[in-house]
């Protein structure tokens, strides 16, 4: 592998919606650059990116895959990510590593929620963005539709560098080179309307451009094209054919567009990079410089779990150079913890499944080390020891909101799942795994039915476990509506010293969300203050396991105003058991409701199917917010019950036959109905405790 400096890297992620051909377009970039002899296809379970063994049988990506080429002396870093919504959250995690989020299309199809869910992602997090137009050989594909579509969509600043011509069976360049017709007209035209946008991010180029009518040639316009990347002013649009259908061996636009990599998207020297933090508080940055002679800064965007190499930690390097033998600290931001060495052995830079192994990384450039059990997901890696809790801020990921409670098929197996799941958790920045206290089942949790589909899956075929499921278990909560009072004597005695405690407390309701207040307003020595804290215990067991359906309290205000205590016989056993009942004595009081999770749901589908949609989702108690039609695409906006969709991938299936996708993010909490809520309720049973 040649040598490059930081300024010869660019870091690219393909991103947006499935079956927009993003694994295929990595295919024929590697193909172009020399790296493999002959493309693969999805079809043939053959291609670079998609070597899991459940991507081979999905026929799509389901994690982000890393692969690179070299260039024209350019070293370029692709990450092919998923387009599914429900691993939209591997999808986001790639977006750390990278300066320029590429979004791939599908020139016949519309724009789907998640494309502009990570859109949005990309622009709040100042990356530079592209789209990446494919499939112009479509007979459906109407170009210029298709670019008032992404204008309206994403703003008047997506402008074509390149243009369709023939049908799809070229393109012809309209910012090197402007000279000709196109699909969508003259190229001259595409390529004014680029460099007005371009000199509008420098004035003294506008003015020699504008005032003097001066001819712009290509290197001066570099810096302020960069520049308008950065600000998001500029929104360029490409147009591929990575597999064409008459002549797949002979992809349309795959040069053009390498060259606009190495000719137009920033090399890590030019991007926006993120802040790093130091402890909590986020006032506290440090900026980090691709300066090669900088001490080390490095974060672990990715993980991923090899059941027969083991772990793999993927990092992009901020600061500094790594060598094999280099020695690194983990800056763990769950624990804050920094002082944990380690020392690289083998550096790689990543091929798919294949390692490269390399002999050094520098400032923007992507490697990863494998068998360092300490590195996790979100770890910055330094070189110097006194450096403390340095972070990144989190990624804005979607939080898992469809369970499946699991059981093993075969008894002895729960150590085996239990090791399984925490290295899929570790891959997966999207999954969690919980275990309920009060019905003892561990419960499994992703962003949707294939999500956890996929896990079952795994735990079978990498990991020869198999389990049985139950249906989802909704997150509901438990609060009150009215203030009210609560009291509780605990006396116990038997033979020795016993036990007594009496508590008099208050609850009130608080604003949704607003969690939780305890206040002590005690007088006169009613109660010592040693036992108050054994109160809020007890109150806390009682909200943890709900007094309703069984369900945790939220939203609550407690107020401890009197109570006894016996100079013998009082512990902090007592009060625990007091607070708890009187809590309870209480909450029954206060006209108690159950709450609801409630998500809000976008939904792509074709527009011929928009009614029925719309017709199913109010008969799930759902409340459409807003539509807008695209083409033959129609993308409806509802706020929805969680309880009314745990099975909604199945029934938007049936009604689209398989054309419909959408997306579901956590919105708030609400009361449930009055019949839904009786039968809930009748199903609980309350543990039975002893006095």
């Amino acid at each position: 592998m040649p040598t490059y400096s930081t300024q010869a890297i660019r870091n690219i992620a393909f991103v947006g919606q499935h079956g927009s051909g993003k694994t295929t377009l990595v295919e024929a970039l590697l193909h172009k650059a020399g790296v493999i002899g002959a493309m693969g296809s999805i079809e043939n379970r053959d291609t670079t990116a998609d070597y899991m063994e459940e991507e081979k049988e999905h026929g799509h990506s389901l994690a982000d895959a890393i692969v690179h080429c070299d260039y024209k002396d350019t070293h370029i870093n692709l990450i092919d990510t998923p387009g599914a919504a429900d691993f939209l959250g591997q999808t986001i995690t790639a977006l750390a590593a990278i300066e320029t989020a590429a979004l791939v299309i599908d020139a016949s199809a519309g724009i789907d929620a998640v494309s502009r869910r990570i859109m949005q992602e990309a622009k709040d997090l100042n990356l530079c963005r592209m789209i990446i137009v494919n499939k112009i050989d479509s007979n459906s594909a109407d170009f210029a539709a298709m670019l008032q579509r992404l204008q309206d969509a994403f703003g008047t600043e997506c402008l074509p560098v390149n243009l369709p011509a023939d049908g799809g069976k070229r393109v012809v360049d309209c910012f090197f080179n402007p000279d000709g017709q196109s699909d969508l007209g003259s190229v001259a035209d595409a390529h004014s309307a680029l460099i007005d946008q371009v000199v509008e991010v420098d004035e003294e180029l506008m003015a020699l451009y504008l005032e003097q009518g001066e001819e712009l040639q290509p290197e001066q316009l570099h810096e302020p094209f960069e520049k308008a990347l950065r600000e998001g002013h500029l929104v360029p649009v490409c147009f591929t054919a990575a597999r064409p259908h008459d002549t797949p061996d002979k992809p349309v636009g795959i040069s053009e567009l390498l060259d606009i990599f190495v000719k137009l998207a920033p090399n890590p020297t030019e991007g926006n990079p993120r802040p790093f933090v130091r402890g909590d508080d986020n006032s506290n940055q440090i900026h980090p410089r691709p300066d090669a002679d900088a001490h080390v800064l490095a974060h672990v965007f990715n993980v991923r779990v090899d059941p027969f190499v083991g772990k793999l930690s993927m990092f992009r390097v901020h600061q500094g150079t790594i060598t094999r033998d280099t020695q690194l600290y983990i800056g763990d931001p769950r624990n804050g913890d920094s002082k944990r060495p380690f020392k690289v052995g083998h550096l790689f830079k990543l091929q798919g499944k294949d390692h490269v192994e390399v002999e050094r990384a520098v400032p923007g450039d992507i490697v990863a080390v494998a068998k360092v059990e300490e590195v996790h997901r979100d770890a910055v890696l330094h070189d110097h020891h006194d450096e403390d809790r340095i972070h990144l801020a989190p990624m804005p990921l979607p939080e898992p909101m469809q369970g499946l409670a699991i059981t093993p098929k075969r008894r002895g197996d729960e150590q085996k799942i239990a090791d399984a799941l925490s290295k899929l958790v570790e891959e997966d920045p999207s999954f969690r795994v919980t275990r309920d206290p009060a019905t003892k089942e561990t419960v499994i949790q992703g962003l949707g039915d294939l999500h956890l589909r996929v896990v079952l899956e795994k735990l079978k075929t990498r990991y020869n476990v198999e389990v049985d499921t139950k249906p989802p278990k909704i997150a509901y909560r438990e609060t009150i509506t009215a203030k009210a009072e609560g009291h509780h004597r605990h006396k116990k005695q038997t033979g020795g010293a016993g036990q007594f405690g009496e508590v008099f407390l208050r609850v009130e309701p608080l604003d949704r969300g607003a969690g939780f207040e305890y206040s002590n307003d005690v007088f006169g020595g009613a109660i010592p203050n040693s036992f108050i804290p054994a109160i809020e215990k007890g109150v806390r067991q009682a909200m943890e396991e709900g007094a309703l359906g069984g369900y945790p309290v939220q939203d609550v205000k407690v107020s401890v105003y009197d109570g006894k205590h016996h100079p013998v016989d009082s512990k902090e056993v007592a009060f625990v058991t007091a607070g708890k009942r009187a809590f309870i004595d209480a909450f029954n009081k206060a006209k108690p409701v159950l709450l609801e999770p409630m998500v809000n749901l976008e939904v792509t589908v074709p527009q011929n199917a928009m009614g029925d949609i719309t017709g199913d989702l109010s008969g799930r108690r759902g409340r459409i917010v807003g539509t807008d039609i695209e083409g033959d695409q129609a993308m409806i906006k509802a706020l929805v019950p969680m309880a009314e969709i745990t099975t909604y991938q199945s029934q938007l299936k049936s009604i689209t036959g398989g054309q419909g996708s959408y997306t579901m993010q956590f919105s708030h909490y609400d009361p449930v109905p009055g019949n839904v809520q009786q039968q809930i309720v009748a199903q609980y049973q309350p543990r039975e405790e002893e006095d």
